[in-house]
């Protein structure tokens, strides 16, 4: 690049049209411009593949979804008074609360199989609160980055994952809760927690393929924030969270099957409690919940094209 100042030429080696720089002692400074390229170095634009998630992507992004995790979790109790104590608060009232009336009132505390009714709600309430909350928050995770989704590019699929990663800290501190309450009642872990990593993979799956779906349907249509905790509130009542599976008539069990969180807290209650897994319910759970992460990860690209115009 050449370079000329106001005292004396240098050595050129191109030819194209010079800028100049004043400096602050007033002498003139001028450079050669640089050519631009012919053609963009890199084109973003829309795909047209069929894939439903880009792993690969995903992947050279992976630092931006931890980041984005760590700020969902700093934002969730920023300011508040009890800080990561509502992740222990929330779930542990509920059980208070379902435990007086659905336990005592109702009489299920005889229908639990021998395991004390604190214990057997807990347990459901524990997967049930995160997978609520990781769907709410994912839900609404591209509507509150507005500032993310329209001026930089990245795999918008990364917000609403990291607002279900999120959950799981939460997750993690309601299991404290849980050992307690499996000490202070005498109930034993046995070799079933094998599986655990398992049934919470699931959960994680399920609750990122409805959440990414909803995320994506609201940044066009902003009611289903909402409809949303009505529909969840309705959810959980369908769900074997408050109820064993055993109230439930053979001739309508396979209605029970066809909701997947079904499956998954009834998982949850025969390894943290030492119950025969039923392996035929969490199956078709299972396929439910990847179906729902595959399916919803397709409409999500197809949609991701007009976020930034639409949001």
């Amino acid at each position: 690049m050449g370079l000329t100042t106001s005292e004396g030429p240098s050595a050129s080696v191109s030819d194209a049209p010079a800028q100049a720089i004043t400096r602050p002692t007033g002498k003139l400074l001028t450079f050669d411009a640089v050519p631009l390229p012919d053609k963009p170095l890199i084109i973003i634009e829309r795909s047209h593949s069929w894939n439903a998630i880009n792993l690969q992507e995903l992947w050279a992004y992976r630092e931006l979804l931890y980041f984005l995790t760590l700020r969902d979790i700093k934002v969730r109790y920023k300011q508040t008074l009890l800080g990561a104590a509502w992740a222990i608060i929330q779930p542990l009232l509920t059980m208070l609360i379902f435990t007086l009336f659905f336990g005592r009132l109702a009489g299920l505390e005889n229908r639990t199989g021998g395991i004390p009714y604190p214990i057997f709600s807990f347990v459901g309430l524990l997967p049930w609160t995160f997978f609520a909350n990781a769907v709410t928050s994912s839900s609404n995770s591209l509507v509150n980055s507005v500032h993310l989704v329209t001026k930089i590019y990245f795999p918008r699929m990364i917000i609403p994952a990291a607002a279900v990663a999120a959950g799981l800290v939460d997750f993690a501190l309601g299991f404290i809760i849980l050992a307690i309450l499996m000490a202070y009642y005498g109930v034993a872990i046995t070799s079933s927690l094998f599986w655990l990593p398992l049934v919470i993979g699931l959960l994680v799956i399920l609750a990122l393929g409805i959440g990414m779906f909803l995320a994506a349907l609201q940044v066009k249509f902003r009611d289903i924030r909402h409809a949303l905790p009505f529909v969840v509130q309705i959810w959980m009542f369908t769900s074997p969270v408050i109820f064993p599976t055993s109230l439930i008539p053979d001739k309508w069990r396979w209605l029970l099957a066809l909701n997947p969180m079904s499956g998954i807290i009834e998982g949850f209650r025969a390894i943290l409690l030492g119950r025969v897994i039923d392996w035929n319910l969490l199956g078709v759970s299972a396929a439910i919940s990847l179906v729902l992460l595959i399916s919803s990860g397709y409409a999500f690209r197809r949609m991701e094209r007009s976020f930034a115009d639409v949001i």
